[in-house]
């Protein structure tokens, strides 16, 4: 039995002992993690013809947008640590997108540079962002509020993390 919770406005479900327990349809948490899950299916049908997953074509992104990225800069800003990213830039390596060297001024760090096949692809990406925004049917100025706004509750997720 649905009951409102009377400190914080929010629909809640009451347990055998009373207690209230958040609702699918009324967690936010829920519609980002169906929203992601049914994007991930859509840039699966849209990336298909590319041969990349989701996160090969974020990373391509990335490099059309600046070449020759570290490594460490490819993970912050795609949120990714090494050792998911490191197994994702071989196989991108091994389908000849991309190359990967040391730098010559740090041999520590690892650059990733586009090759002529990858950047070859930064004309299907065009018309992926087309796909894309044509099945959202949104105007572009409801999808850059939209993806501000979660920035913005991303953004704060992410430090009340880094508080604790």
């Amino acid at each position: 039995m649905a009951s409102i919770d009377k400190n914080n406005g929010n629909r809640a479900m009451l347990d055998r002992n009373g207690h209230g327990v958040q609702q699918l349809g009324d967690m936010l948490s829920f519609a980002v993690y169906t929203a992601d899950h049914v994007f991930g299916q859509l840039y699966r049908r849209v990336l298909e013809t590319t041969g990349l997953t989701y996160p090969q074509y974020l990373v391509m992104v990335a490099l059309w947008d600046r070449d020759g990225l570290r490594v460490k800069d490819i993970g912050e800003a795609l949120f990714l640590d090494s050792g998911t990213l490191t197994p994702l830039l071989k196989r991108l390596e091994r389908a000849g997108f991309i190359t990967r060297a040391r730098s010559h001024r740090d041999q520590r760090e690892l650059l990733i540079r586009l090759t002529p096949s990858g950047n070859a692809l930064r004309d299907h990406a065009a018309a992926i962002a087309v796909s894309i925004d044509q099945a959202l049917g949104l105007d572009p100025t409801a999808i850059q509020q939209l993806q501000g706004a979660v920035n913005d509750l991303r953004d704060r997720i992410a430090r009340t993390i880094s508080e604790r």
